[in-house]
């Protein structure tokens, strides 16, 4: 649909029981508003997200580092397949292209474009995540961190100083920001993730 709207639900490869919980708490409201979750098929967060997305038959999209006809990691193959049948799965790179190191701060960098938001459940100073938290942020994209990402990582921290970066205590303030977000993005001229896709 043109004016489909998404949200970036990404964080940490290790994450912790609780992150990969608040993480489907996130997404069951995200979907409870026809909100569409974007996620990276990475390990932990990313394919909580996706499971989540597809258990309560919401509209998952995943955009992968490597070209469409591969998947990384290769224990995410059948994940990436349900994606794909459920939603969609988008690349940037070309049909047959190898995980590349360089790959996966692209593929942030476009998650964070297609989506009003991004929400970062748990991240490490070093993460896929916190880049597309930066990315976001030079992208005048909204960010939304858990208090689990603010409390462990310095980075995000200094990210609350900067305009759009909003911390969230609890699932009910990462839903809250999103319906404001939404608003906002409804009142404006940028382009829905629908459009985007269709350009």
């Amino acid at each position: 649909m043109a004016d489909e709207r998404a949200v970036s639900v990404v964080g940490s490869r290790g994450a912790s029981d609780r992150g990969l919980a608040i993480a489907g708490h996130v997404v069951r409201g995200l979907v409870a508003r026809d909100i569409s979750v974007l996620s990276g098929l990475a390990a932990g967060i990313d394919a909580a997200a996706h499971r989540a997305t597809i258990e309560v038959a919401g509209r998952p999209v995943g955009v992968i580092g490597t070209g469409i006809s591969g998947s990384y990691p290769a224990s995410n193959r059948a994940l990436q397949a349900e994606v794909a049948e459920r939603g969609v799965v988008v690349s940037q790179f070309w049909p047959d292209a190898p995980p590349r190191p360089a790959h996966f701060p692209m593929r942030n960098a476009t998650m964070s474009g297609l989506g009003i938001a991004t929400v970062v459940v748990a991240a490490g100073e070093k993460s896929g995540a916190r880049i597309q938290a930066r990315v976001a942020v030079e992208h005048g994209r909204p960010v939304i961190l858990t208090s689990l990402v603010v409390d462990a990582n310095d980075r995000a921290r200094a990210l609350l100083s900067r305009p759009g970066v909003y911390r969230a205590d609890r699932t009910s303030d990462v839903l809250d920001l999103v319906d404001d977000i939404a608003r906002d993005a409804a009142s404006s001229i940028d382009l829905t993730f629908g459009k985007l896709l269709a350009l």
